[in-house]
């Protein structure tokens, strides 16, 4: 038991800083914009798939990288566009992109995944310093994703970082101030798919494939990440919430490889992450249920 627990802590820190990008994003579009994209679960295979092709292909992973990004951004705009252009309803117009990026993933792999195993990546000459694996990977997804938080931060206290802040706290007053709540939507969700894709970009590397599928359910694991962030962090400043969803990463995937090491089917991963998620959100609402109940009994 003891040793499970020892086993998981590099593996989770690796995983959950890795994963903590996704996390970032969905924090862009569900706290920020107050946004429901489920772009997501396309957008992460997206990075994987191009910087995949890219790198087989012969191309510098930095530059494949930077690919991917751009289009992990690509796709968020067009679901933004889809929402604010088309007025089709946010959750509709996530899922329909996801839809499409799966068939664009496959086009862009040429079939269902791609193994990176006999070619360079980003992380090879990590690999083959003489030193434990996990130490320059974990430090290299450490800097990475504060790199990327600080970056966020940052931007988040600038003028169009307040402008989009104020979109998804009250659209209709920021509008009366002149701001086009439409762009700051779509380059919200831009950004926060970037953020996605840029993770899929890494994972792939670090697992040394890209798969069509290996997207399912991010979005759930990572509203799993920020809940359990925001339990430990809260979530009234920039800073705070940021900084919960890298950490609830890494301690979402603490849990679940604990969890696998204590028997738990990989089958199950996905039942496992939506009851945590379900648990995370209902607990507190019945709380208050019953607090305002036995409120009222005693008025």
């Amino acid at each position: 038991m003891l040793s499970s627990f020892f086993r998981t802590i590099p593996i989770s820190l690796e995983q959950g800083l890795a994963y903590g990008l996704v996390a970032l994003g969905i924090v862009i579009t569900f706290r920020i914009l107050a946004f429901p994209d489920l772009t997501v679960d396309g957008s992460f295979p997206l990075g994987a798939a191009v910087v995949a092709r890219l790198i087989t292909e012969g191309v510098p992973p930095v530059y494949s990288i930077i690919a991917a990004i751009i289009c992990g951004f690509l796709a968020g705009c067009c679901t933004g566009l889809l929402n604010t252009k088309l007025k089709i309803n946010s959750l509709l117009a996530g899922i329909l992109m996801m839809t499409i990026l799966y068939s664009v993933n496959l086009r862009i792999m040429g079939r269902s995944n791609i193994q990176l195993l006999t070619v360079n990546t980003l992380l090879t000459p990590l690999e083959n310093l003489d030193v434990n694996r996990f130490i320059p990977i974990i430090a290299f997804f450490f800097l990475v994703a504060l790199f990327t938080k600080f970056l966020t931060d940052m931007f988040l206290h600038t003028q169009i970082g307040f402008a989009m802040r104020a979109t998804g706290d009250n659209e209709q007053m920021i509008r009366t101030l002149g701001v086009n709540t439409d762009s700051m939507t779509v380059m919200g969700l831009g950004i926060s798919n970037g953020f996605v894709a840029l993770s899929g970009a890494l994972v792939a590397q670090d697992q040394g494939f890209a798969d069509v599928g290996m997207g399912i359910g991010m979005i759930v694991a990572g509203l799993a990440s920020i809940i359990i962030g925001e339990a430990l962090f809260g979530k009234k400043t920039v800073q705070r919430l940021t900084l919960a969803a890298i950490v609830g990463s890494i301690i979402y995937k603490f849990i679940i490889s604990l969890g696998l090491r204590l028997g738990l089917a990989p089958t199950d991963l996905k039942m496992a992450t939506g009851v945590m998620v379900i648990l995370a959100l209902g607990i507190p609402a019945l709380r208050k249920e019953k607090e305002g109940k036995l409120h009222l009994r005693g008025v």
